[in-house]
């Protein structure tokens, strides 16, 4: 398997990189769903609401987790996680940036 040379491209498109990757499984996409319904943390809810085995949830999570988007606090022997707000603002701020990217000169095909 070939590097990705990340290093030849810039922090933000590295930053988006990883957002879209982060992004681009339905489960991730719904555990921030139900984490934004509830507006607190969840601890062992998600299994049940997402419909998935825990370990699956487990691992969605910590990418989730690893991207900063969302955070845990330990709770007895529970993680309890909820989004990060200053990194998703700083998410979308970057999202928007990039998909508010407009074509100037449409005659190009």
């Amino acid at each position: 398997m070939g590097l990705t040379k990340s290093e030849i491209f810039s922090e933000e498109q590295n930053q988006l990189a990883s957002i879209a990757k982060v992004l681009g499984h339905p489960a991730r996409i719904a555990i921030l769903q139900h984490l934004f319904k509830l507006n607190s943390c969840v601890c062992g809810d998600l299994v049940n609401e997402i419909g998935l085995a825990q370990p699956t949830i487990s691992q969605h999570l910590k990418e989730l987790k690893k991207t900063g988007i969302i955070k845990g606090t330990i709770e007895g022997t529970s993680v309890c996680y909820c989004i990060n707000p200053a990194k998703w603002q700083e998410t979308k701020t970057l999202l928007s940036s990039f998909l508010n990217l407009d074509i100037k000169d449409m005659s190009c095909c």
